[in-house]
């Protein structure tokens, strides 16, 4: 079984960072369609993608804030990590297709346990998509932890597509 190690607040340095990359397909947007509820056709339906100014589907945006999300949770600072706000701009869309990596660094460290962390999301052109701060809860205490089993999930496509 995989484990992940978090780093602690004490840990933590200023200029501390990680990376992490994924490849965007049309599955990232159907599950989170399903998950969050939003099911525009500029993320799901390629027709209407067409005819937008993007000539095709993207991403949601705040699919880029979960993909920084799970830098955080489990990266830097990982496991115990409490998000706690975001700020984000959007600075081109993920397109499908697009292999994206999130690099997160160490700006500052407050009192009380609370960093905050440069995020930025860039595409495979080196173009940044995403950029803003993540503020939060750094963990007090060291954890390893076992990767929880993820169940598998189908996704049936509507017929005629």
């Amino acid at each position: 079984m995989e484990t992940i190690t978090n780093r602690t607040y004490e840990e933590l340095n200023i200029g501390d960072s990680c990376q992490r990359t994924h490849t965007i397909d049309e599955r990232d947007l159907q599950l989170f369609a399903i998950v969050s509820g939003d099911h525009n056709p500029l993320h799901l339906d390629p027709v209407f993608a067409a005819t937008t100014q993007f000539k095709g589907q993207i991403a949601h945006g705040m699919y880029s804030g979960a993909l920084i999300s799970a830098a955080l949770g489990m990266e830097l600072p990982g496991p115990g990590t409490i998000y706690l706000g975001q700020n984000a701009q959007f600075k081109r869309p993920i397109m499908i297709g697009d292999t994206v990596t999130v690099t997160l660094r160490v700006k500052e460290k407050r009192d009380r346990n609370q960093v905050v962390i440069d995020t930025t999301i860039t595409n495979q052109n080196d173009k940044a998509v995403v950029t803003g701060e993540a503020f939060i809860l750094a963990p007090s205490e060291k954890m390893t932890i076992d990767m929880p089993d993820l169940p598998e999930i189908t996704i049936t496509q509507p017929a005629g597509k």
